[in-house]
């Protein structure tokens, strides 16, 4: 389940290196061509929050092999565009068909004892995160040597293969929820209106997720002008820096396995807005960007999962659906600010953005400072 998550999670984050290239042969300018990667994220949201649900209601294996077809379709319409707007439009369809790995991570739940259950959420965040950094990597690298056009053909073979496997592998899921589908999205916000955990969880990683997507965007245009000039191939080897965060993974699943998810949660965000002081200062400085991209991956873990262990100690028969929620806001925050961090860099560069993302670390921790007292204690 691991593997599959960071396979298919990988198809979020191969544009991401290969946006110069695309703008060259498009011939538009870069940070046009980086609008391919917020619509991909808000792809991914809206595919969360119609698609995403269903998993309460009909039987989960047949719902992830369909919508891993459905993903290699929308690869190969990427790789044959005639036309930008052509890419714009796949970029969403490959965002809306990506949701596989929110559709294993409740599987996965439902399958592992409660005394595991971070643990096991943790082993597969770590499969995840090593999908969304590594194939930053790999797209650099063959958009370098083959074109970017061929790092979506190799993904559509990969997401073929992986509905193959999981095909022969995945063990089937009964789900609970028998009414209709306009009462399954109803009940989403039954639950954001009934359970205050999911809120405050929802709430600080849409805020995180912002700056990941806000930094990880920018990156890519700081790296390939003055003074570096880097390739796709050099900007991708950054992601490798950034898989330094899934070895937190399984340590972060463990604390939450101990009753200690919620201050895991605080010292994520403080993570967070330490990478951004470190970007800050680190314009012309390699090293000063690779320090910071540890502390970001590694802050992102240390909320991310954290919150995903609280949402999932809810409420077992609405996995599903509390997965829902959480997840689609917080892609609609990694859009948001992808565009904000394109906005920012229009308006003053590195500087800004980096500003721009302190500032959004600072909320993160205004939230769980202000609803440390609402939120009820756990109880194992």
């Amino acid at each position: 389940m691991a593997v599959c998550t960071g396979l298919i999670v990988a198809n979020l984050y191969y544009c991401q290196p290969l946006i110069v290239l695309i703008a060259n042969e498009f011939k538009i300018p870069e940070a046009n061509a980086g609008t391919i990667t917020y619509l991909t994220q808000a792809g991914y949201a809206l595919g969360l929050f119609f698609m995403a649900p269903l998993g309460d209601k009909i039987e989960r294996k047949k719902q992830i092999l369909m919508t891993t077809f459905a993903s290699v379709i929308a690869l190969l319409i990427a790789a044959t565009a005639k036309s930008f707007l052509i890419l714009q439009i796949a970029s969403l369809l490959i965002g809306i068909t990506s949701i596989v790995p929110q559709l294993i991570l409740p599987l996965a739940a439902s399958l592992s004892a409660q005394e595991e259950r971070g643990k096991v959420v943790g082993t597969i965040m770590s499969g995840l995160l090593v999908g969304i950094l590594l194939s930053r990597t790999l797209s650099g690298l063959i958009g370098q040597i083959l074109g970017w056009r061929s790092m979506f053909y190799i993904a559509a073979g990969i997401c073929l293969l992986i509905f193959f496997i999981i095909q022969r592998t995945f063990p089937s899921n009964k789900p609970q929820f028998e009414g209709t589908y306009g009462q399954l999205l109803q009940s989403l916000f039954t639950l954001i209106k009934t359970q205050p955990v999911l809120r405050e969880a929802t709430l600080i990683n849409s805020f995180s997720f912002a700056q990941f997507g806000a930094f990880w965007t920018t990156m890519v245009l700081l790296l390939s002008d003055a003074p570096f000039h880097f390739n796709s191939a050099t900007i991708g080897l950054f992601g490798i820096v950034g898989a330094s965060g899934a070895l937190a993974a399984p340590l972060v699943g463990r604390l939450g396995d101990k009753g200690n998810s919620r201050a895991a949660v605080g010292y994520g965000c403080l993570l967070l807005f330490i990478s951004f002081v470190v970007f800050y200062f680190s314009a012309e400085n390699v090293i000063g960007i690779i320090i910071g991209i540890v502390f970001i991956d590694v802050g992102i873990q240390g909320v991310h999962i954290s919150n995903q262990t609280r949402v999932y100690s809810l409420l077992p028969e609405a996995r599903n659906r509390l997965n829902t929620v959480y997840m689609s806001f917080s892609f609609l925050g990694t859009a948001a600010g992808s565009a904000y961090g394109l906005l920012l860099w229009k308006m003053g560069g590195w500087h800004a953005v980096t500003i721009g993302g302190a500032v959004l670390a600072l909320l993160s921790l205004l939230v769980h400072g202000l609803t440390s007292k609402s939120i009820p204690k756990r109880r194992d």
